[in-house]
């Protein structure tokens, strides 16, 4: 079993930042590759960005250049450093866990088999 659990949500005025953390707990010697999805209301859940454990990363173009996704393998920590944030940004996040070690086999939320609950962001205009 592996549990997955975010922190660092909440509301935020545009261009203002949030770092999101994700602790990883169980059996995390299943996990390889982490991501960071988000889900606004009405619309599909898409990938903000990926990083495999040696430390590759892949982006989705509405956020590169402001958005960084980075782990400590030690401690089993996943984070998302978010700034410049727009109203646009506003959704559901989550804290994903895959058993893949290749960045381009983590694009799609079916490649990963873990999942967090989500914490909320809110960006006011």
């Amino acid at each position: 079993q592996v549990q997955l659990v975010e922190s660092g949500g909440g509301l935020v005025q545009a261009g203002g930042s949030l770092r999101l953390s994700c602790a990883a707990s169980g059996d995390t010697i299943c996990i390889s590759a982490m991501g960071w999805y988000r889900q606004a209301p009405g619309k599909e859940r898409e990938l903000v960005a990926a990083i495999t454990s040696g430390g590759s990363t892949n982006y989705a173009d509405s956020v590169k250049g402001r958005f960084t996704i980075a782990r400590d393998n030690a401690k089993n920590m996943l984070y998302l450093q978010m700034n410049s944030l727009k109203p646009e940004d506003t959704a559901v996040y989550y804290c994903a866990g895959s058993p893949e070690t290749s960045i381009s086999y983590v694009r799609s939320p079916r490649d990963y088999a873990y999942w967090g609950q989500g914490t909320q962001v809110t960006v006011s205009s």
